[in-house]
């Protein structure tokens, strides 16, 4: 964890926003897998991670907005836990690292915020990811389970938005980490990653260098040939020379912030020679992207600079055809690129968007636009500094979507459906890098690492030959 003076500051920011009332931040409980005492890997509500600090299962915490009193509710050991657990600290010593002094048993959280009810007090909760927390936010504020979502509060949502979206110099040192351990992760693809090995293959070597690295895996890894499937997880494959393999990744720290970055690998070592120029188009327009991005800039317009550089390497390709600003206008480059240019990263690989993407991503003058394509846009408002953001352009075959498209003669002055049909069978190439919008600027997160079609070339070769440990 952070040092406890980082955890109050931002405790007292957010009671200083909220002004009055109760905050109710309940961390997550242990999820069983099959039975109790058999959970899945536990991982921290990430608000309660970044407010209170503590990653443990079946805690709780109460900021008292009019009062300033904040109380972290939980569980001492007991005889029979440590057995298994070993010596854990006491709740009241938990608390005190992260600079709280008022501690109570979970059990005594339902009367609190009974007489907080009763008193007619405002209690304000965030949105619940998971429906065990939704349960218990039902049992604790008897509110009915489907209304649960109405019920929460949107000031401390926007103000949880506003705090978290801003990293601080120690979280983006943690994100430049995480980021380290996935360039391991994918080092770890490119050496494994030959013709005759199964996808899964490659998915254990990327999983078993993050932990090598001590990590966690952030997601579960995106390893396919069918990079055409923006997130396919069937692992099943078998790697054949000439084959696209796009290595959508991500290692956790311990402090729980992860990276997020994809490579597309040419199984074999080698690019074919319409693989290279695709890869070269997706590859300019992500440089290009981020060339653009500072402090003011709406991210909207930073990815409709990305679409316009797809449509124009698209054209010079000839599968593209007229001007390439009025081809994304008109909505024809969203058959190559049907989703958005980028997220948020922190303490969620899509940060935040637990609480509502449109809270995250988008402002009461900045809207969501509702056709296809933008629509998928995360990110659509001005960036600032101290903004974490993906940047992951990428061109993707899809021929189920060339065959509805042409059935409907959709975007015809722009697409030459002739030319693509010698494409159907070709895949999908993305880039993905993590960025950090400065004071003047954007910068990628991490130390250089292979990003050219040659550099990924010469990474392959150079790992393949490796006679040492590969992590």
């Amino acid at each position: 964890m952070f040092h406890a003076e980082v955890y109050r500051n931002r405790r007292r920011r957010l009671i200083s926003q909220i002004g009055s009332g109760l905050i109710l931040l309940p961390g997550h409980l242990d999820a069983p897998m099959n039975y109790v005492d058999n959970p899945y890997p536990f991982h921290q509500d990430t608000s309660f991670l970044y407010f209170v600090g503590l990653d443990q299962p079946g805690m709780a915490a109460v900021l008292d907005a009019d009062s300033g009193t904040e109380i972290v509710f939980g569980s001492d050991p007991t005889e029979d836990s440590i057995v298994w657990t070993g010596p854990l600290p006491t709740i009241r010593e938990q608390a005190e690292q992260v600079g709280i002094s008022s501690t109570m048993q979970i059990e005594q959280l339902p009367q609190i915020l009974r007489q907080a009810r009763q008193q007619g007090r405002m209690i304000h909760t965030l949105p619940p990811c998971r429906p065990e927390t939704a349960i218990q936010l039902h049992r604790l504020l008897d509110i009915p389970i489907d209304e649960i979502p109405n019920q929460c509060s949107e000031p401390l949502i926007r103000a949880v938005v506003e705090q978290r979206s801003i990293k601080s110099s120690d979280e983006i040192r943690q994100i430049e980490s995480a980021v380290e351990i996935t360039h391991a992760m994918q080092r770890a693809a490119a050496r494994v990653a030959r013709p005759g090995i199964r996808e899964y293959q490659v998915v254990a070597a990327v999983d078993h260098a993050c932990r090598w690295h001590g990590g966690m895996p952030g997601f579960i890894s995106i390893v396919t040939t069918h990079g055409e499937v923006l997130h396919n997880r069937v692992c099943t494959e078998t790697l054949q020379p000439g084959h696209l393999l796009v290595c959508d990744i991500g290692g956790e720290t311990p402090l729980h912030y992860t990276g997020d970055i994809t490579r597309t690998l040419p199984v074999g070592g080698r690019f074919t020679a319409r693989q290279k120029d695709i890869y070269a188009i997706v590859h300019r327009a992500q440089r290009a992207a981020i060339a653009a991005m500072k402090p003011g800039v709406e991210f909207r317009a930073v990815h409709r600079l990305a679409c316009v550089e797809l449509a124009r390497g698209m054209t010079a390709m000839e599968l593209m055809k007229g001007d390439p600003d009025q081809a994304v206008a008109a909505g024809a480059h969203t058959l190559f690129f049907p989703c958005g240019l980028g997220h948020m990263l922190g303490l969620d690989v899509h940060d935040m968007e637990g609480l509502g993407e449109d809270f995250v991503g988008y402002t009461d003058t900045i809207r969501r636009n509702p056709t296809f394509g933008w629509r998928s846009l995360r990110l659509a408002k001005a960036l600032q500094p101290g903004f974490v953001v993906t940047v992951e352009p990428g061109i993707y075959l899809i021929p189920d979507q060339i065959d509805r498209w042409q059935a409907r003669n959709q975007c015809r002055d722009f697409i030459n459906y002739d030319a693509l049909q010698a494409w159907r069978d070709f895949g999908g190439i993305r880039i993905e890098d993590v960025t950090v919008v400065t004071e003047s600027s954007c910068a990628i997160l991490g130390p250089a690492f292979p990003s050219t079609a040659q550099q990924l070339e010469e990474m392959i070769l150079s790992e393949q030959s490796r006679k040492d440990s590969p992590y």
